[in-house]
């Protein structure tokens, strides 16, 4: 049995310690807030997702309290057309084994948190900031601010975007600011007119901005999403901002997509960050994971999946894992480069899809409205299919 140190009390961080104690290994996790917790309101998690869950034991429970999605709806913005609609009930169950859900934010990290709780292999260890780590033939060791110093046989940075564990094994510098801003709020859902309550996670795309909108918390509040490419150069993170400024930002849209954004009260803002793929996350004990590892922006909805991935891929490596540390944390490198690599372009380019105007708007409408509910699940197969968490070998 081998003692892994996690960075990171995140989704990332907790998943990868109840993969690694279901390899008979205890992990010591080390969160650098004062408390075990998550922010935030809805994630979105496509059929990969929620197998990585059921690899993790959680994946009923989620399934349980989260929103069963029906589609992923397009609309054009500004004229309100219905583009077209990826179906994700029937054939796309069937072929992905699993639903497409949203889920709060909050109540996915609570089963974890509870989870691990649970397990007397781990250990959960509040107010631990890291600021590095250090190895030698036979351990790895965390850093914390303040002086202490935590050992295990191998340390896992899950600790996020601005990883101090990266810091010292990438040393790639601040994330890239991606010149976008996103405005975030929610509203109870008896508040939404009843023919907008739609069973979909919607896109309304316009000409440099587009709008997102779906069910949370067992369908009682509406999250709303939307954003606009307005060059911003610094990174801020939940700043509050006021509803007129929203509606002023959005105003190119349509009727009702402005109908919609009207009903947000507390709104907050985020300039989103990404980084570049890299060609090494491992350094001998130690290895990255999650946004610490492959920071993407949220346009493929699948942050969260790909931390799992992560999460049961090392786990999976790990088991009877004595001390050949550098050896798997390579294997697992290896395996999961290339996929995450692709997600993060493929979010980076989406807006392409989604922020034209004029001519190249109706293009674009054509050219989705043209395409069947077949080829649409041709096209996420690869993200969504898959059940392994190694390669390319979707299902």
């Amino acid at each position: 049995m081998a003692r892994i140190v996690i960075v990171g009390g995140g989704i990332g961080g907790l998943a990868t310690a109840i993969g690694v104690a279901g390899s008979g290994h205890r992990a010591v996790v080390l969160e650098r807030s004062d408390d075990f917790t998550e922010l935030g309101a809805g994630i979105q998690l496509a059929p990969n997702g929620i197998h990585a869950l059921d690899r993790l034991g959680l994946g009923e429970a989620v399934r349980g309290c989260a929103v069963h999605i029906d589609e992923l709806r397009f609309m054009d913005g500004v004229t309100g057309e219905h583009v077209v609609s990826l179906p994700l009930t029937g054939e796309y169950r069937r072929r992905f084994g699993n639903p497409y859900v949203v889920v709060h934010r909050g109540e996915l990290y609570r089963l974890l948190l509870d989870a691990c709780r649970d397990s007397p292999a781990i250990d959960l260890r509040a107010g631990c900031p890291a600021i590095g780590y250090r190895q030698d033939d036979g351990s790895a060791t965390v850093l914390l601010d303040g002086g202490e110093q935590v050992t295990g046989d191998a340390v896992i940075g899950a600790d996020g975007i601005h990883s101090a564990i990266r810091r010292q094994l990438v040393d790639d510098g601040e994330p890239r600011v991606s010149g976008i801003t996103v405005y975030r709020t929610i509203i109870p859902m008896e508040r939404v007119p009843r023919e907008l309550r739609w069973n979909a996670v919607t896109w309304w795309a316009g000409p440099g901005r587009h709008f997102v909108h779906y069910a949370i918390a067992g369908g009682t509040y509406l999250n709303l999403a939307p954003s606009v490419e307005n060059g911003a150069t610094e990174a801020i993170s939940g700043v509050p901002v006021d509803k007129d400024t929203v509606r002023r930002t959005f105003a190119p849209l349509g009727d009702t997509a402005r109908r919609l954004l009207a009903l947000g009260e507390e709104w907050k803002s985020w300039v989103l960050v990404d980084r570049d793929p890299v060609e090494k996350w491992t350094d001998g004990r130690v290895a990255l994971l999650g946004d610490a590892a492959h920071p993407m922006l949220h346009y493929a909805a699948q942050g969260a999946c790909q931390a799992l991935e992560d999460a049961v891929l090392l786990g999976d490596l790990l088991d009877g894992c004595t001390d050949a540390f550098a050896e798997r944390f390579e294997k697992y490198h290896a395996e999961r480069r290339d996929r995450t690599a692709r997600i993060t372009h493929l979010a980076r380019e989406s807006t392409r899809l989604w922020h034209p105007a004029g001519a190249a708007a109706e293009a674009r409408n054509a050219m989705l409205s043209s395409m069947s509910p077949g080829q649409l699940h041709d096209y996420v197969a690869w993200m969504h299919g898959m059940r392994d968490f190694g390669g390319e070998s979707a299902r």
